[in-house]
């Protein structure tokens, strides 16, 4: 296959959320026809709702800063597949993840006929990005979970090290109605023999994950609360110091913005610790480069080369909707914010909307291209009454839905894309109309 047919026949397996099957059985079976991939080299594997993402890409970047060659696999991608799987800090090639794409496609056509199953899109492209770090032979792999943990595909690679940031509500209809039962998912990748960090957590969910550490014999590195903000820059991106019992970390500029970084951060360095602990040469200068230099497009991602700038953030829960609010509290321009919003229909919406769009100056609201998106009918259902925008604009499309938005946005403004990775993807494609070609 080329590249245009491996995505036209990964994505015709299914949307990766709406056709999902939880479980290893499968994926097991295909990383088994591919050689097992992952046996060939360590791998992290980072686990959370909100901030798993954004740790892995800070990790990811404190291993390439030790000089490690070191692969990524995040989820989900905005404008390209490619995305997804990053060697070197580089996005593979459209030619390398192609011939990857085919190699596993025949490996699960031969699980289909012995299992009576064809592994999902999200169970084979994590085969395409485990094969492609076996072939890059990388020195460390670091994974971030789809959905949930305890059968998410990525747990097939059976990660020695692991971390969980933060645990909220999401994905009830997948993991569970309660924060407890949402924790037991994603704290499953705790395993005997894996070293585990752990970012503070709520009281109901710090007790199901320290009971899992505690059956599975494993006793965890807590990421320091010990830090503290020295100064917050103007684009949003705070200056800090971050105390563990190993080393102290001061000055340090983070790359990404917003005060729930700070979690985040915390969590990465206690990783890195804990690599550099287990022979990794990483030093405490690597990580101060790392943090200062990580990469993760699409939070709290500011595009000041536009006029209006655009704030590109997937704000698609509660807890990511209040770090979005704090950050536009903090850090909006005097002239206002311009706020594009869509979401899935399976959020919750009245909530969502409640913490967000009091923020914004003018709110439009528009509908992804996705099978699980709200229509903007739901979405005005959403809008706190009294509405508190001075103007409220109905979109059907994100690209009316830009228009309107840089139209009746002042030069100083700030139009602020969010509500869903999908409509933040979809926009990025419009202004952005090279990405994904390498």
């Amino acid at each position: 296959m080329n590249f245009d047919e491996s995505v036209s026949y990964l994505f015709g397996l299914g949307h990766e959320t709406v056709a999902i099957k939880l479980g290893l059985k499968n994926v097991t079976r295909l990383l088994r026809r591919l050689g097992d991939p992952q046996a060939s080299f360590p791998s992290v594997q980072i686990a959370g709702t909100n901030g798993k993402g954004s740790t892995a890409a800070m990790l990811d970047s404190i291993a390439r800063a030790a000089g490690l060659r070191a692969g990524l696999y995040t989820s989900p991608h905005l404008v390209s597949v490619t995305e997804r799987v990053r060697v070197g800090g580089l996005e593979i090639s459209r030619v390398e993840f192609a011939r990857q794409a085919t190699l596993v496609r025949k490996a699960a056509e031969e699980v289909e006929r012995e299992s009576g199953a064809l592994p999902t899109f999200f169970e084979q492209v994590t085969g395409v990005a485990l094969s492609a770090f076996a072939d890059e032979k990388v020195g460390i792999a670091v994974l971030e979970t789809g959905l949930g943990g305890r059968l998410d595909a990525t747990t097939a690679a059976g990660a020695r090290w692991v971390g969980v940031t933060p645990v909220a509500l999401d994905h009830q209809e997948y993991l569970g109605s309660t924060l407890a039962e949402i924790a037991a998912e994603k704290a499953a990748i705790i395993r005997p023999g894996v070293r585990a960090v752990l970012a503070p957590q709520e009281p109901e969910a710090a007790e199901v994950i320290l009971r899992r550490c505690r059956e599975c014999g494993v006793e965890p590195r807590f990421a320091t609360e010990e830090v503290e903000v020295e100064e917050a820059g103007a684009d949003g991106r705070l200056r800090v110091r971050l105390r563990t019992a190993r080393d102290e970390y001061a000055g340090v500029r983070l790359a990404l913005r917003g005060r729930h970084q700070l979690t985040n951060a915390a969590v990465a360095v206690a990783l890195a610790e804990v690599l550099a602990e287990d022979g990794f040469a990483i030093s405490r200068e690597h990580i101060v480069e790392g943090l200062e230099t990580a990469e993760h497009a699409g939070r709290l991602e500011l595009d000041e080369r536009r006029r209006p700038a655009v704030l590109y953030d997937g704000a698609h829960n509660v807890a990511g909707a209040r770090s979005l609010r704090a950050y536009l509290d903090e850090f909006a321009p005097r002239e206002g914010v311009t706020m594009v919003f869509g979401a899935m229909r399976d959020k919750e919406l009245e909530e969502i909307g409640r913490v967000l769009f009091p923020a914004a100056r003018q709110l439009v609201l528009t509908s992804p291209a996705n099978p699980r998106a709200a229509t903007v009918e739901q979405l005005l259902r959403a809008v706190p009454v009294p509405p508190s925008s001075s103007t409220i604009a109905l979109a059907p499309s994100s690209s009316d839905a830009l228009l309107i938005a840089r139209t009746h946005t002042p030069p100083g403004g700030l139009v602020c894309v969010t509500g869903s990775l999908y409509l933040v993807g979809e926009v990025k494609a419009q202004l952005e109309p090279t990405a994904g070609e390498s």
